[in-house]
């Protein structure tokens, strides 16, 4: 995904600590018009979200979008299910992922492209907890090294 004209709006960054990322895919979201007002106000949470697909649509769920004050009674249920918009071949693939590998589809970030949101989607696999302490390892070595070189060269 190209940065140019575009606004970060939210990151999982609990996904690149909990899963390996693998292929990504950008998917439009059908949204409504209080959601699409808190989106810009950059009121999103991906954190618990994930991707469902039955093979012929995707739906991302659990993602919290707060409620746009303004709109009082006209808003929105925060974590209501709220269609992807993709490709045939891309939902057939994702799927095909999904059920034979065994990976996830992992909302990673959303973003304000041209005035519609967007969602980047990981096709992603779990990590282990030994996994992930030694990811940990590697970057408190790789923090030390830094610091020991920016100390000799002062």
């Amino acid at each position: 995904m190209s940065d140019e004209g575009v606004k970060v709006v939210a990151t999982n960054r609990k996904a690149a600590h909990d899963y390996f990322l693998g292929e990504r895919l950008e998917a439009g979201l059908v949204l409504q018009g209080s959601e699409i007002k808190s989106v810009r106000a950059g009121q999103v949470s991906l954190r618990e979200a994930y991707v469902k697909t039955d093979g012929r649509e995707a739906w991302l769920v659990n993602a919290h979008i707060a409620a746009y004050d303004p709109a009082s009674r006209e808003n929105h249920d925060p974590r209501r299910p709220r269609k992807l918009l993709l490709h045939r071949k891309e939902i057939a693939k994702a799927f095909a992922h999904v059920r034979e590998r065994g990976d996830t589809l992992v909302p990673v970030r959303m973003v304000l492209k041209g005035g519609r949101a967007k969602l980047e989607l990981a096709l992603a696999r779990g990590k282990r907890s030994y996994d992930k302490r030694q990811a940990t390892a590697a970057r408190e070595a790789r923090r030390e090294m830094e610091r020991a070189l920016g100390r000799r060269r002062e």
